[in-house]
């Protein structure tokens, strides 16, 4: 995206719903910036009138001019500080809202390819670059350039040919300066790149503390973390370094330049063609013009590297969403008692070249229970990423009574499922919270029966504070088995027509497992329930049992069937039930 487009868009999607506070503030920043040539000007009544002629008159009437423009400064700099800290704040939220939003509308695939911590560090760290463009970018082009025109209209109007002495080696700066701003893009892109992997370096570490304390790596990880952070550092000063050029050349310029015009007009002054006032007014203003130059140099480098974050923005916004509803959804099937699930001809990867699931086809009939078994790495878990959407198939297609997945609307075929999964995902919230899932529609006797049948009623009761109690980071509050029985807790109350259960009891002791196994029993009661299960005791009175194998079908039945069978599954059992 070019500049011109970045600023474009910036403009239509964040800017223009604030554009008369951001005119307002353009306006007192210009306020702010014209300050500066209005005191250059004041400087020829005070050396000429004042100090050189002793007007006693001049002195009141120039003190007060003086004082007067400084207050101005000081009441419109304050309030487009204000204005733009705000509207800064505002468009970072906007921005960072909509990065969530889109972030959450993508397939799985792409958060493979794409670990939290560098996504953290993408929707906070490069939208929060929005600020620097508010805070120096705007305010420099507001204030800065208001300045400097104004106190250039004054060395003007003192002497043209001093100005020109003044400015003629600025137009040697553009092609440093242009070469710089391309370093400081590519270095700041680099930066951002080196931030995100120490986020996700940081992400990997939190997350895996406890593997890290108990095998003794936290030097190691300590090193790798500093490793990442060096890597940052390099590029961070790289870009520092190149912004930092661009006012330095503009300093060098304004040495010759006002050199220039120390000896040239030094010596009309000695000749008595130029009042002492005069030459101060213009030296004074002169130097003004240089220090909103380098400070719009500066700026030039603070877009550069805002820029670079803005388009990895830009990026991640643009990436498109593979999983989307139809534009004109099919109806959602309305009876419960004809939610078959069926896969036909199914076959699917992972984009690696290797198929996971291959020319898969079976159908779970309504109301009862399938079973699907296998060895790690048949494609078991892949079959409810399938159902859910969260991928789609390369070949065939699944339906649910009778409906293409693909033809409904993403919110109504993911409601028709209730879920519980062997890692259940709670939030640090309360368990009251991960229970209803921001649901205002539950009443407290209805909570209260979930509860009670998710077998999680002797576990609240015996918290202090009962369903508001916090479950932690990730439900680290609670054990693997109370975590579990939240999740059924949460599919009583969603009460969907089908339920897929993933190793939903393969982690648990065997206390814990008979309770969470009893409340699953009463929640599938009635309903199209497909499970995933290692542990072959758990699915043995399973109305049908699929056993997978490199992503087939290669046997199907009841338990004592397929024991009789003598094949894949009997070995399984044979291999588990002497253990």
């Amino acid at each position: 995206m070019t500049a011109a487009q970045l600023i474009r868009w910036l403009w239509r999607d964040y800017l223009q719903p604030w554009r008369w506070w951001f005119g307002l503030a353009m306006v007192l920043m210009s306020i702010e910036g014209a300050t500066v040539g209005a005191l250059s000007l004041l400087v020829k009544p005070m050396f000429d009138r004042v100090f050189v002629g002793g007007s006693p008159q001049a002195v009141l009437w120039v003190a007060a001019m003086v004082g007067g423009v400084f207050l101005l400064r000081a009441l419109t700099g304050l309030s487009h500080k204000i204005i733009m800290a705000r509207l800064g704040e505002r468009i970072v939220a906007a921005m960072q809202g909509d990065v969530l939003r889109h972030l959450l509308t993508l397939d799985q695939s792409f958060y493979t390819r794409h670990p939290p911590g560098s996504l953290i560090e993408r929707t906070r760290g490069d939208s929060g670059a929005i600020r620097n463009l508010a805070s120096q970018v705007v305010a420099a082009l507001g204030r800065d350039l208001s300045s400097l025109i104004s106190v250039l209209a004054v060395v003007l109007w003192i002497d043209p040919v001093w100005t020109l002495v003044a400015v003629a080696g600025v137009p040697l700066l553009l092609l440093p300066i242009m070469a710089l701003q391309r370093l400081v893009r590519k270095t700041s892109r680099k930066a951002r790149a080196a931030a995100a992997d120490n986020a996700t370096r940081l992400d990997e570490i939190y997350h895996g503390v406890t593997t890290i304390q108990i095998n003794g790596i936290e030097t190691r990880e300590a090193d790798r973390y500093r490793q990442a952070q060096n890597r940052y550092i390099r590029q961070q000063m790289r870009a520092e370094a190149g912004s930092a050029a661009i006012p330095a050349l503009i300093d060098i310029v304004a040495a010759i330049g006002l050199a220039g015009v120390l000896t040239y007009g030094g010596y009309q002054i000695v000749g008595g063609e130029k009042t002492v006032g005069e030459f101060m007014t213009f030296f004074i203003a002169m130097a003004a013009v240089f220090d909103p130059l380098r400070r719009l140099g500066a700026i030039s480098g603070a877009w550069q590297s805002t820029r670079a974050s803005l388009d990895r923005v830009v990026q991640l916004l643009q990436t498109p969403a593979r999983i989307t509803s139809p534009a004109q959804p099919a109806p959602v099937p309305a009876d419960r008692g004809r939610m078959d699930l069926a896969f036909e001809d199914v076959s699917f990867g992972y984009g690696d070249g290797v198929a996971v699931l291959r020319d898969l086809s079976f159908t779970a009939e309504p109301g009862r229970t399938t079973a699907i078994v296998g060895p790690s790495g048949a494609g078991k878990t892949t079959l409810f990423k399938l159902l859910t959407r969260m991928a789609d198939p390369d070949t065939g297609r699944i339906t649910v009574a009778g409906t293409d997945l693909r033809d409904l609307d993403l919110g109504d075929l993911r409601g028709l499922y209730s879920v519980v999964a062997q890692d259940t995902a709670l939030f640090d919230e309360t368990i009251r919270d991960n229970i209803l899932l921001g649901r205002t529609d539950v009443t407290e006797a209805q909570l209260a029966a979930a509860v009670e049948a998710a077998h999680l009623d002797g576990v609240v009761a015996s918290l202090p504070r009962g369903l508001d109690t916090p479950a932690g980071p990730r439900g680290s509050a609670l054990s693997g088995g109370q975590r579990q029985r939240v999740a059924i807790a949460r599919a009583l109350l969603r009460d969907a027509p089908i339920l897929l259960l993933d190793e939903a009891t393969s982690a648990l002791d065997a206390a814990s497992e008979r309770m969470v196994q009893d409340a699953l029993d009463r929640l599938s009661r009635g309903r199209t329930t497909l499970v995933i299960a290692h542990r072959l005791a758990t699915v043995r009175s399973a109305d049908m049992i699929l056993v997978m194998q490199a992503g087939r079908i290669v046997e199907r039945g009841r338990h004592d069937d397929l024991v009789a069978q003598d094949g894949v599954y009997a070995q399984l059992c044979r291999l588990q039930f002497a253990e």
